[in-house]
């Protein structure tokens, strides 16, 4: 018996996972405790996405466990033990400002349970793969101050710019403004990274631009296309915050990103670190996304524009991909 524990199970990238090994074969155990309603209220809510996947698929159970009890999450990893072939560690507090708000949640979360998911690997089943969504916020808002150029619907790297073709795993993450959801990441990131090079865990940290897909339980303070195109539909206010909305994200679908953790699954790089995201295969402004839900809606969008950004936010960023392609070249967009 082949299982995968995947933690965020039933928000986006988690719920993926569990679709994507439920249908080669795995048995995948769960644990998501739905804290992200408790970070983001009912539009964060992922019960419905619970329901469907326990409803569709008959090998997969899920544990409403807090990722940082280590006591609880101890007990799940002992009871499966050497079993586990696969930890998909997505679980997470994903927001900018809700982690001003509250930065021991923040840390404690981000931080301490990724800890307790790398010991509980570690001692339970040493052999298995570790794979961490991590994110580009690790870079802080260093990115900002690239030279980027102000175009009539977005800000743009020259094509000359190193980083035209996106940013690398080569840009430094010290001594810029991350956030305190950024500190909180880059602390898992490297702690990822650690047990990989330290003890020999086959971890692999995956460094997200934005993740996006129909599973999303977007909410105005995570999930920029889910929550856009929602504001789309239903006619609620969309706010833009800075920037002129001319910031440019890249975006990469919920199945190309878990496709990508199946290829570092079945030849793992322990302590690899690779950034991953939409690259210049997708990547939109704010400003440019709207036009685009208004067109495909053909409804006019009610949004609001103000003046102050997100503290440490990214101007613009595309990820290079480059480096992860090179190393499992069978990988592509889908």
């Amino acid at each position: 018996m082949s299982v995968v524990i995947v933690t965020g199970s039933c928000g986006l990238i988690g719920s993926e996972t569990v679709s994507f090994f439920c249908e080669k074969g795995f048995d995948v155990i769960g644990i998501d405790n739905n804290m992200r309603r408790v970070f983001f209220g009912r539009d964060g809510d992922v019960t419905w996405n619970k329901l469907r996947l326990l409803k569709q698929y008959k090998n997969f159970k899920n544990y409403s466990v807090d990722i940082r009890d280590h006591h609880k999450i101890g007990r799940i990893f002992k009871k499966i033990g050497k079993d586990i072939a696969l930890v998909v560690h997505t679980a997470a507090q994903p927001s900018h400002d809700w982690a001003a708000s509250d930065p021991r949640m923040d840390f404690t979360v981000n931080a301490n349970g990724t800890l307790t998911l790398l010991e509980s690997t570690r001692n339970y089943c040493p052999q298995a793969v570790f794979i961490f969504t991590s994110t580009n916020k690790v870079y802080g808002d260093r990115p900002n101050y690239l030279g980027l150029v102000e175009l009539e619907t977005r800000y743009e790297l020259p094509k000359e710019h190193n980083y035209y073709k996106g940013i690398d795993e080569s840009m430094s993450i010290d001594s810029c403004l991350h956030s305190v959801f950024g500190a909180s990441k880059v602390a898992a990131d490297i702690l990822t990274q650690e047990y990989g090079k330290y003890f020999g865990i086959k971890t692999g940290t995956f460094r997200g631009g934005c993740l996006t897909g129909p599973a999303h339980s977007g909410a105005e303070l995570h999930g920029f296309l889910s929550y856009l195109v929602k504001c789309a539909i239903t006619g609620r206010t969309y706010k833009i915050y800075g920037y002129k909305g001319k910031q440019v994200r890249d975006n990469i679908h919920s199945f190309d990103l878990v496709n990508a953790f199946y290829h570092f699954f079945q030849k793992p790089r322990p302590g690899e670190v690779y950034n991953i995201g939409g690259g210049r295969f997708a990547n939109v402004s704010m400003l440019e996304a709207i036009q685009i839900c208004e067109k495909t809606s053909g409804k006019k969008m009610n949004y609001q524009y103000q003046d102050k950004n997100r503290i440490g936010d990214h101007i613009w960023w595309v990820s290079d991909v480059s480096k992860f392609r090179s190393h499992y070249p069978a990988w592509d967009y889908k």
